[in-house]
């Protein structure tokens, strides 16, 4: 678990942005994500700064601009402001700070520090030739190029294959920096999360990095910040825009050790800059390394594919925004994805988690309770009587809250923060049904055992509000003013009780409305058929959740297939197919420990399945409710798992996988479990 100070002031930054054109969903989640831990941060009472920006120099800004027939300083004002500004502003993002590389405070401290650098020893002029990418902006070796479909190869993300070039430049030794980096990152091993990502760089490490081209040409690339002891060249722009994280703050009176108390949010791609490029520079110049780097995976469209406009399967954030409730697009985002993983996401996910935890569980809980609020104590909030066992257990669910909450947040694991609070939220709803308040309403005798159920859920929902916030802002605030709060705010703390008594309700328009996203009739019946094959069991691997039915079966079981064709259900030595190894190598089994499990809303055979697979994690949902009718007691064991299936989705939910299981001749299922202590995501042989 990550270790935080909570006394110091922490920075959180996200990538500056490239200003070469729109942003896309996946700048969208980073921003989010930053929000959402930047927001629990300061209900935990640690104060905060969030900063993000534009990195607006470079080549392919000069490219984007003549082809819009504009100057470069155009193209990046209408960008910078309308485009990402504007769309971070209509997300609610909290920002404290917005930094943009052409700002002249950001030029003269990236002087600065290069003439720091200078000074040092670590720059020099000479004369290269290699493999160049304009998308990535770097030189860059064979090694890194990917053969595309056409033959030709590439840096990944790259439309154009890279070109030989050779030129004069400024070198930064960056080479020279490579074992004290090793030696740092083997004595820090939390300073990449997730660890995965840490053990990437460390193999980077192995070979050899060679010096950091740090100029370019200013008559071939006017378009940066110049070089002050040459100023017919300008910096290579990730010296540039790296240097961002810090001239913002610095700007702002703080001073420049405050990179090590910088949390960077940052996407896969560009690892390699913020892991190898940025740390070298500030030792360097003298400065500390960052506190963390959180590095996230990629979102995916639905179906599992990279999203591209070729593909058609592309997400619009602007007509995101319009079309969905801004809440449910942060929380949606942050409730499927892990850090680990890449994550497919797109409407049919969104309206899922929209209608099932935030409108069933958490809007119609507000709904009942205030209604009964209103019917049974006139609108006011009675004072509880004596707690009973019940009752004890959710005060003592609330006070642990926030701790369990803020525990996962700073381990990066906002997902489970999430489910943690929605849990308490579902304890709720549970607690009503067992209650029966509308029973107690009947019977004088009763009236102070109903105030305790009534001033228990109200004060239940303030507390789950606050667990919520930091992905439900907006929300979260609307609920306490509905409980009659106004726009009072709470830290994230083991309380209980901050309702007073008396308060009276405001009660005000549902909380998260339904919505209905149309689906093709194809793709219904895709994962109707999916979600049968599921709740065969995996004992038939053929049936699993993930594969696709064959075109005879129809929605017929394996069994049923069997005997519309007259031949045995149970393979016998003529009937029987066999593999060879090679086709069961392509197999990976893995084992994977069980995190969280629930049964899934409306859904009566199926659990949704939280799993820890190495560094990641991923849902798999199972048709083996039945079989498991209090599943939360699956937590914390080693089940195995097919983990290279394709995903599917199933009731909007993607399945990442499938978990192995046993069938008997009655029908009677079990998991495969194992019982040692080994890791999750041990493969299985």
């Amino acid at each position: 678990m990550t270790q935080t100070d909570t006394t110091k002031q922490l920075f959180i930054t996200t990538a500056i942005d490239y200003a070469n054109g729109v942003p896309h969903i996946g700048h969208v989640f980073e921003k989010i994500l930053a929000d959402a831990i930047a927001r629990y941060q300061r209900l935990s009472g640690r104060p905060t700064h969030l900063l993000l920006g534009t990195d607006e120099h470079g080549e392919k800004i000069l490219k984007a601009a003549a082809a819009q027939g504009i100057t470069a300083q155009e193209l990046v004002d209408d960008l910078s402001q309308r485009a990402f500004q504007g769309l971070w502003e209509r997300l609610g993002i909290s920002l404290d700070q917005f930094v943009r590389t052409t700002d002249a405070q950001h030029q003269q401290f990236v002087q600065d520090i290069l003439q720091r650098v200078y000074d040092a020893g670590d720059i020099y002029f000479a004369e290269y030739e290699g493999l160049y990418s304009v998308g990535s902006e770097r030189y860059v070796t064979e090694k890194e190029l990917v053969e595309g479909p056409d033959g030709i190869k590439r840096v990944p993300g790259d439309k154009e294959p890279p070109e030989l070039r050779r030129e004069a430049n400024y070198f930064f030794k960056m080479e020279k920096y490579q074992p004290w980096l090793r030696e740092y990152l083997e004595a820090h091993p939390d300073l990449i999360q997730p660890a995965g990502f840490r053990n990437e760089v460390l193999e980077m490490l192995k070979e050899p990095l060679g010096d950091l081209s740090i100029s370019r040409p200013k008559e071939r690339i006017p378009w940066g910040v110049p070089i002050p002891w040459d100023p017919e060249h300008v910096t290579y722009v990730w010296f540039d825009a790296l240097l961002a994280y810090l001239s913002g703050p610095v700007g702002k009176g703080q001073p420049e050790n405050v990179t090590g108390q910088t949390w960077h949010v940052i996407g896969k791609d560009i690892l390699k800059p913020h892991a190898i490029f940025w740390p070298t520079m500030l030792k360097s110049a003298g400065l500390p390394v960052y506190d963390r780097l959180v590095v996230h995976s990629h979102i995916l469209a639905e179906d599992g594919r990279k999203m591209g406009k070729s593909l058609g399967n592309a997400i619009d954030p602007e007509q995101l925004v319009q079309d969905f409730p801004l809440d449910a697009i942060r929380y949606a985002l942050l409730r499927e994805a892990s850090m680990g993983s890449d994550t497919p996401f797109g409407e049919t996910i969104l309206v899922g988690r929209l209608n099932g935890e935030l409108a069933n569980d958490l809007g119609n809980l507000l709904a009942r309770s205030l209604s009964m609020i209103e019917k049974y104590r006139g609108g006011l909030i009675p004072a509880a009587g004596e707690l009973g066992v019940r009752e004890q257990k959710i005060v003592a669910d609330a006070q642990s809250l926030p701790g369990r909450v803020m525990a996962l947040v700073n381990d990066f694991k906002l997902n489970m923060a999430l489910d943690a609070a929605m849990g308490f939220v579902r304890d709720l709803n549970r607690y009503i049904a067992e209650s029966e308040p509308w029973k107690l309403a009947k019977d004088e005798a009763q009236a102070g055992q109903l105030d305790t159920v009534l001033y228990t859920v109200a004060e239940g929902l303030r507390v789950a509000s606050v667990a919520l916030e930091g992905a439900i802002p907006g929300k979260a605030q609307e609920l306490r003013r509905q409980l009659g709060l106004g726009d009072q705010s709470y830290t994230l703390e083991a309380a209980w009780g901050l309702t007073p008594a008396g308060t009276r309700i405001q009660s005000g328009e549902v909380l998260f409305p339904k919505l209905e996203v149309p689906e093709k009739n194809t793709e219904k019946n895709t994962e109707k058929n999916a979600e049968k094959s599921s709740e065969q069991g995996a004992a038939q691997p053929q049936q699993s959740a993930g594969q696709k039915p064959t075109k005879s079966q129809g929605d017929k079981t394996m069994s049923e297939a069997a005997q519309a064709q007259n031949t045995p259900s149970t393979p016998t030595e003529e009937a029987q197919e066999f593999i060879t190894i090679d086709d069961f190598l392509k197999v990976d089994l893995r084992l994977a420990e069980v995190l969280a499990c629930e049964p899934l809303e409306n859904a009566d055979k199926l659990l949704k399945f939280t799993l820890k697979v190495g560094d990641e994690e991923r849902t798999i949902l199972s048709g083996i409710r039945k079989w498991f009718p209090e599943p939360e007691q699956l937590v914390g064991k080693r089940v195995v798992i097919v983990a290279n299936l394709a995903p599917r989705k199933m009731r909007g939910i993607m399945s990442q996988g499938m978990i192995l299981s046993a069938e008997d001749e009655h029908g009677d299922l079990d998991m495969l479990t194992v019982e040692k202590p080994l890791a999750g995501g041990s493969q299985v042989r």
